[in-house]
């Protein structure tokens, strides 16, 4: 009988004499009860702090796994604590839990059921990942040297995102360290990314707006404030502040992303909008290029006449990788899967991730999880056509169990 039941929020129940005999072992039962968890979840994703439907679905699983699920938290997010047979200190793993505001064009049976919207950033195989830790943990407690945290963190797409409202609630209370990953279509599937020190960039946007007292007539530019004009000598300052007010041996990026101005072709604006992101590696560079946005956008409107509104939006601060916490990944990675199965990231991506919040609050580690193995599973992030090699999931939840309980042998021995 097929685990996808046509009620989403029905718990997935789990044949408890099918679980894992051991952290080695390969059940099919196991692997495929992640599979059709995954689908149950990208059939059905939800927006950021909406995914009631998810959040129940999730309680509702692992409970009938026998976990004792505490929440909400941030509106939707909610944790299971896996407390082992010997003391210790607790250590945490992440999982986000929303959807894209995007179409899924897949032809596949397990395609998004809610129009416009999708998990096209790999949040369901994240969650997924999370409830395999969980039960796998679950019925290993007499491994864990310690209590391990699975929390699955609404919003994590938006801003402000679901990272500090989690916190605010108290997820990290008691957590000595915190991991998470995401999956990625860029890596051969079975193959992790590692990466120490900074991981990925901050993520902060502006909207810069400017304002003419009247319109006017294409054909006397002079006789009018250009905003259009304007707008364009802005953008084209801003384009060229990466390198001369910042650190050019610190990565930066400025894209401008969106215009916004007049309907008719002979007409002036009295008002024209853009904006788009700035995104660093360094926590010290967001506040020079931020202050430099806005100098430029208001002086330089003031020169034309023009009165110039900056807003901005602070997003995620850079990730940065505790390198204790990679090293316990690597021994886990080669022990488990050998050399092959590790790449070795050469620098940032530019992308954010919201993980980053809670590294502001205690030390982590963000892993990449490779999931190519077919055109079909090679789209890009975001793509409307993104999908996953699904094997994954029951390789990287078996990962993540081995990595937190090694995590907290380790404690246990200094």
């Amino acid at each position: 009988m097929s685990l996808i039941t046509e009620d989403f929020v029905t718990p997935l129940l789990v044949d408890e004499m099918n679980v894992l005999t051991g952290l080695d072992s390969t059940s099919p039962s196991f692997a495929e009860t992640l599979v059709s968890i995954r689908r149950r979840l990208h059939q059905n994703p939800e927006i950021g702090l909406s995914e009631f439907k998810t959040s129940r679905f999730i309680s509702d699983t692992l409970e009938a796994y026998g976990l004792k699920v505490v929440g909400p938290l941030a509106t939707t997010g909610l944790f299971v604590d896996i407390v082992g047979s010997h003391p210790g200190p607790m250590v945490a793993y992440r999982s986000d839990i929303d959807a894209l505001p995007i179409q899924d064009t897949k032809t596949v049976s397990y395609r998004s059921q809610n129009p416009g919207l999708a998990h096209l950033c790999g949040h369901d195989a994240h969650t997924t990942i999370g409830m395999g830790i969980a039960m796998i943990l679950h019925d290993h407690r007499e491994l864990i040297k310690g209590t391990v945290r699975v929390f699955f963190q609404p919003n994590e797409e938006g801003i402000p995102s679901g990272a500090p409202l989690m916190i605010k609630d108290g997820v990290l209370n008691g957590v000595q360290a915190v991991y998470a990953s995401h999956v990625d279509p860029t890596l051969k599937s079975g193959v992790y990314g590692l990466i120490s020190g900074t991981a990925t960039a901050s993520a902060d946007r502006f909207k810069i707006c400017v304002v003419a007292q009247t319109t006017g007539h294409s054909a006397r530019p002079h006789q009018a404030t250009d905003t259009i004009w304007i707008a364009t000598q802005i953008m084209n300052a801003l384009y060229q502040l990466i390198g001369r007010v910042s650190d050019a041996r610190k990565p930066a990026v400025i894209a401008i992303c969106r215009l916004k101005a007049g309907e008719a072709y002979n007409v002036i604006p009295a008002e024209a909008e853009f904006g788009g992101t700035f995104r660093c590696t360094e926590n010290g560079e967001r506040e020079v290029i931020k202050t430099h946005i806005e100098q430029v956008a208001i002086r330089m409107g003031a020169v034309y006449g023009a009165e110039v509104h900056v807003d901005f939006d602070y997003g995620s601060p850079p990730v940065v990788n505790d390198g204790s916490l990679i090293s316990i990944l690597r021994e886990t990675i080669l022990h488990s899967d050998g050399p092959d199965a590790i790449f070795d990231i050469p620098v940032p991506s530019m992308g954010a991730e919201d993980f980053a919040h809670y590294l502001d609050q205690v030390p982590g580690a963000l892993l990449r999880v490779g999931t190519c193995s077919s055109p079909e599973t090679s789209y890009v992030l975001h793509d409307s056509n993104f999908d996953i090699d699904e094997d994954i999931l029951e390789k990287a939840a078996h990962l993540w169990a081995k990595t937190l309980i090694a995590y907290l042998d380790k404690q246990h021995v200094s």
